[in-house]
């Protein structure tokens, strides 16, 4: 049998090499074909994604359609609830979110290891790195690419607040005005709209306003709005509009109350965040001035007591 084989040995290579390479042709046929069946989006009407989402957005479709029947329904609704929130209901699925997780963490771990992997050039067990290194690593990466885009859509978060918190009243007042000189509530949003800063609340506006064209009741649209913000300040103001219109009241008193009291939450919470300022200083001045400063004043000292002999 020995023999054989080495009378025959380039024979059984090619026949290896064959195998393999038909084994490899059928898996990328395979691959290929399953790739294939992945429908096409329609985003004729949609927003384009972030950055991160279109430099990876192929295999996001492609994970995406093959994890959906993997995702609850319940877990789908709660990232939808946050992705309007954001403002990116229009732009991704929930299912393309969960899905750009999953890869961010494979692609993570990868990255991990490559990086680990060429500083790992001594080629033996015992200068070499462990095996359990590299899987702590690869575990760490892959924990942190699953989690950072859930960090960036709190970021957003945080940052869509902020901004809708800091123009809630001067689009009050514009409104306010509008009211008081005549126009309809639907007018002065238009005029809101066309005045406004850029910024979240001129992007519900504008929203509010081709629900409405759309033929949508405007009691309803605002409702939405409110629903899709999820603010407290937002929902009161809608509140107060919707219940003064259904009573026939002067919107222009009600309108005039809200305004001045989104200013002045907005002033309290200036005032909260100047008094929070030298608590959060705290830290770094003991970790990092306080050190400094004592070895400047100090150095001097200890080397004049080191030349004298003490």
């Amino acid at each position: 049998m020995h023999a054989f084989f080495v009378q025959h040995s380039t024979a059984v290579i090619l026949l290896f090499a064959f195998a393999i390479g038909l084994s490899v042709a059928l898996i990328a046929w395979l691959t290929s074909q399953a790739l294939a069946d992945v429908p096409q989006e329609d985003r004729q009407y949609k927003d384009s994604p972030a950055l991160g989402f279109r430099l990876l957005w192929w295999p996001v479709q492609w994970l995406s359609h093959f994890s959906a029947p993997l995702i609850s329904a319940k877990r789908q609704s709660a990232v939808m609830a946050q992705l309007r929130k954001a403002g990116l209901d229009y732009s991704i699925s929930p299912i393309q979110f969960i899905s750009t997780r999953i890869l961010g963490a494979l692609l993570a771990a990868l990255l991990f290891y490559w990086a680990l992997a060429s500083f790992d050039q001594a080629g033996d067990e015992a200068a070499g790195f462990k095996v359990s290194l590299y899987l702590e690593l690869c575990v760490a990466g892959a924990v942190l690419g699953y989690a950072y885009p859930a960090i960036w859509l709190r970021d957003l978060l945080a940052k869509r607040r902020s901004e809708l918190l800091k123009t809630l009243p001067f689009y009050l007042d514009i409104i306010t005005l509008c009211v008081e000189a005549g126009l309809n509530m639907q007018g002065a949003m238009n005029q809101a709209v066309a005045k406004g800063p850029k910024g979240v609340l001129r992007s519900e506006f504008q929203r509010v306003l081709r629900d409405i064209r759309a033929g949508k009741g405007r009691a309803d649209s605002l409702r939405s709005m409110a629903d899709r913000l999820g603010e407290p300040t937002i929902r009161s103001f809608i509140t107060a509009v919707i219940q003064a219109e259904s009573m026939g009241m002067n919107l222009g008193p009600v309108l005039r109350s809200q305004a001045d009291q989104r200013r002045a939450e907005r002033f309290l919470r200036a005032e909260k965040l100047a008094m929070e300022a030298p608590v959060k200083m705290l830290f770094p001045l003991v970790a990092f001035i306080f050190p400094c400063t004592f070895i400047v004043l100090f150095f001097p000292i200890v080397m004049k007591f080191m030349h004298s002999g003490i």
